[in-house]
């Protein structure tokens, strides 16, 4: 074997042989204590932190560790971080100061903070100065470097710091330990170009790098080969793929869903999360054309105010927002459409959030994700004059909420007698009622005395209730 000192960072081959070092360290701590060594991963955050905890997981199993679910029974413990919201980042550091007295009780346990969270310095001193327990950090770039951080904690023992390069290479051949059997997430880019005044993300997963067709067509293939029926695209801004790729290979999104497609196997391709500003009319025309992409289109309109969303440097307007809706709804008929609002972003008055108000109506959005406005360090809306109180806030949130439900009502009473087919995520409950999701990614609720986990069954909506639709089995 080289020496540490000698490794390659970017090399996986070499990451392999790393993850073989430490799986005969770890048996031989095996032997000692009698039992297997486990490892215990959780996620804060977005569906790209949920992909990058499956690479942490598969290389810890790789380098000799059993999955478990509960920290008090690991030897290794990950909290893969998030810092899109501030609450995500003090539930972390919550939860991270609760793990001091399984430190106390097994001094050979290993603790490892990963993430958008730690990324950000003021976060890393934090944690540096507080939580002396924690055993190694490291950012987003650092994922197919897992085995030489663990490595480095092993056999040093010592903390280590991997957040200050700015390397966001892309490297290919990470281990992956999927979550589910039938449903799989699909980086096809990574970091964003967009720098919305409020979001912290360019800053802690970088610019915009995307995967090669090549590599995205494989893992795709791969998944289609071995029975999955749902693959999710992810990327910061899915739209802008293919645009720092070299000319030789470049395509775009439109480009890259039509090569999906043509892929063998009955499984359905999601995507998220598209930029209003770059859904491009190739992209729509695609989706309606083509039934093994999912009619669901996650589009975030984050305020219905054009001079809002001018200060939040969104580069649309309103106007700009429901000229997309429209040939998306024109397009696919029957098409979920979703957004994520942000309520009492600096500066807003009552009339712009009467203008998000009016956006849901017209829009009729099938579900939204809302959020009150989370000041992130470094982004310049932090420092915007903010003379909203928290109460003006909490009581415009719960107004949007109430028109929400009242969109989704009539949404719901829309699809009762409809027949559709779904891909069942639940076991039966002791009732009987057991969940699935149509292709507009819409939660159905029916009644079967048989378990069809992780299965295609057809039903048909037989009633709904609020945000609930209830359907039978055909």
């Amino acid at each position: 074997m080289k020496k540490y000192t000698d490794f390659n960072y970017n090399d996986i081959t070499q990451q392999y042989e790393l993850c073989d070092e430490l799986l005969r360290i770890n048996r031989d701590k095996e032997a000692a204590l009698g039992r297997r060594l486990r490892v215990c991963v959780e996620t804060f955050g977005c569906q790209q932190n949920e992909a990058d905890s499956e690479r942490i997981l598969g290389w810890a199993i790789r380098c000799g560790y059993e999955k478990c679910s509960s920290i008090e029974e690991a030897d290794l413990i990950v909290y893969n971080t998030c810092a899109v919201r501030e609450h995500a980042e003090l539930r972390a550091l919550s939860k991270t100061g609760q793990l001091k007295h399984l430190k106390e009780k097994n001094p050979e346990l290993l603790i490892g903070l990963w993430g958008c969270m730690v990324a950000q310095e003021h976060r890393k001193n934090t944690i540096k100065f507080s939580y002396p327990y924690v055993d190694f950090v490291a950012g987003t770039n650092m994922l197919h470097r897992f085995p030489e951080i663990l490595f480095d904690v092993v056999t040093n023992k010592r903390r280590r710091y991997y957040v200050d390069t700015e390397d966001y290479s892309i490297v290919e051949g990470s281990a992956v330990e999927r979550d589910s059997n039938f449903r799989a997430w699909v980086s096809v880019m990574y970091g964003c170009n967009n720098f919305c005044t409020y979001c912290v993300v360019p800053y802690v997963r970088g610019r915009e790098r995307s995967r090669s067709p090549k590599a995205i067509l494989d893992e795709v293939r791969e998944l289609a080969e071995k029975g999955y029926k749902e693959i999710t695209l992810l990327g910061q801004n899915v739209n802008s793929y293919g645009k720092s790729l070299p000319e030789d290979e470049r395509i775009s999104f439109a480009e890259l869903l039509e090569k999906i497609c043509e892929i063998p196997g009955d499984f359905l391709v999601r995507f998220m999360t598209s930029h209003p500003k770059d859904a491009s009319d190739e992209l729509i025309e695609v989706m309606a054309r083509n039934p093994k992409i999912a009619r669901h289109f996650h589009l975030p309109m984050q305020s219905g105010s054009s001079e809002v969303l001018k200060a939040m440097n969104r580069h649309y307007d309103r106007e700009r927002y429901f000229e997309v809706a429209r040939k998306i709804k024109a397009a696919m008929p029957d098409i979920t459409l979703t957004t994520d609002i942000i309520v009492g972003f600096p500066g807003e008055t009552d009339e712009q959030f009467e203008d998000t108000i009016s956006a849901i109506k017209e829009v009729e959005f099938d579900s939204i994700y809302a959020f009150i406005f989370s000041p992130r360090n470094g982004t310049p809306a932090a420092e915007m004059d903010d003379p909203i109180t928290k109460e003006e806030k909490s009581a415009r949130f719960s107004r949007l909420l109430e028109i929400e439900s009242e969109v989704n009502a009539n949404l719901g009473k829309r699809l009762v007698g409809r027949e559709m087919r779904i891909l069942v995520d639940s076991h039966p409950e002791e009732d009987g009622t057991s969940t699935g999701r149509n292709s507009g990614n819409k939660i159905i609720r029916f009644n079967t005395d048989k378990d069809y986990y992780g299965e295609y069954i057809n039903v048909r909506v037989t009633s709904s209730e609020g945000a609930s639709v209830y359907a039978e089995i055909i």
